[in-house]
């Protein structure tokens, strides 16, 4: 039982208290980052309920997608911590070393163990993909192709989209058409226009998130020649973005209820503008300047559990996730919208 506690800490804070003991489970949760893998099951729900939706389902070719996706999730994670590391941008005092172990860095696994544990996840990957195109259509491969592509040359040479300021947009592909369009085609066996118009929203809430981040390390980002989008348009303007990404969630998709293209029971996302609002009114101010002044004005969204353990003397303690900041908001806020959106559909899909 202790061990399940510490798979469930970890898939909520991205950490493990440094007290408790890591089992071997623990140790890949954390190489590869499941504390974000519910985003893409929600990207797979949205698609899978789509199809539902309009009459196409099959749960067993539903669960082997999602299942692929998640795995394709994880190589992506090692795939960033390894260029990453190998083109000097993790580094020791860098956010990503801060504010969760990193692979590497923090001695959780070797280079070649990593690429290693890529490879397994690529191999998995691509039988899955050569399953669904021989019983479901040869375009599941132009999706997986695409996506892996998209994904490995997010960091890597010769496009590092990242540094190029094309890391965003790259994400709201691969999160909101590719997924959730590709899970799609996977049941349905086609993508009708509505369906590439439903991916949007989600798609620009999980950018949104995006750009949290990249505005917590832009500081670092710049220094280090990480030409993100919020380091090209700057603090203020990136955080105006990013506001504008959020409104876009709810405008697109109640402009999609209006238009019919997507279900009525799709403005439960309306329940989570408090969420939504908070998040762009913490965009508006700086970040705090200490994890105990984070801790502080996230107070009352901090599960009770975490409060509990909470010695206002020790930084990490105070704020699991320091130095991040925006980016905890959006993640906050992309969970509860992402959520609704996907029980809208399933309401849809069941009565």
């Amino acid at each position: 039982m202790a061990a399940v506690g510490n798979w469930v800490e970890i898939v909520r804070t991205c950490n493990l208290q440094p007290e408790k003991k890591m089992d071997l489970v623990s140790k890949w949760l954390i190489i590869t980052r499941a504390c974000v893998f519910a985003i893409t099951v929600l990207s797979a729900a949205i698609g899978g309920l789509l199809a539902a939706n309009d009459g196409h389902f099959h749960l067993g070719h539903f669960l082997l997608v999602t299942l692929a996706l998640v795995v394709a999730h994880a190589a992506n994670n090692m795939v960033n911590d390894l260029f990453d590391v190998i083109h000097g941008v993790d580094t020791a005092d860098y956010h990503r070393a801060n504010y969760a172990p990193h692979p590497i860095l923090g001695g959780l696994v070797t280079r070649q163990g990593l690429i290693g544990a890529i490879a397994v996840c690529n191999v998995i990957d691509l039988a899955v993909a050569f399953y669904l195109s021989i019983t479901c259509g040869w375009t599941v491969m132009v999706f997986a192709v695409v996506g892996l592509a998209t994904s490995v040359f997010y960091v890597a040479p010769p496009l590092k989209l990242k540094h190029r300021g094309l890391g965003e947009p790259a994400i709201f592909l691969i999160w909101g058409p590719l997924m959730i369009g590709g899970t799609y085609y996977v049941l349905a066996g086609q993508v009708p226009e509505h369906v590439w118009l439903a991916s949007v929203p989600y798609g620009l809430a999980i950018t949104a998130s995006l750009m949290g981040k990249h505005l917590d390390k832009a500081d670092k980002d710049r220094a280090k020649g990480v030409r993100t989008l919020p380091v090209v348009l700057g603090d203020r303007l990136g955080r105006k973005v990013t506001q504008l990404m959020v409104w876009g969630f709810y405008l697109l998709t109640v402009g999609l209820v209006a238009s019919g293209r997507l279900p009525c029971w799709s403005l439960l996302t309306l329940f989570t503008l408090p969420a939504a609002s908070r998040f762009i009114e913490t965009l508006g101010d700086p970040p705090p300047a200490t994890p105990q002044e984070a801790f502080e004005r996230a107070a009352d969204v901090i599960p009770s559990d975490l409060k509990k353990r909470v010695r206002m003397d020790a930084p990490a303690a105070a704020y699991p996730l320091w130095p991040l900041w925006y980016v905890a908001w959006g993640m906050w806020w992309g969970r509860y919208a992402g959520g609704a959106f996907v029980l809208g559909l399933a309401i849809a899909a069941l009565t």
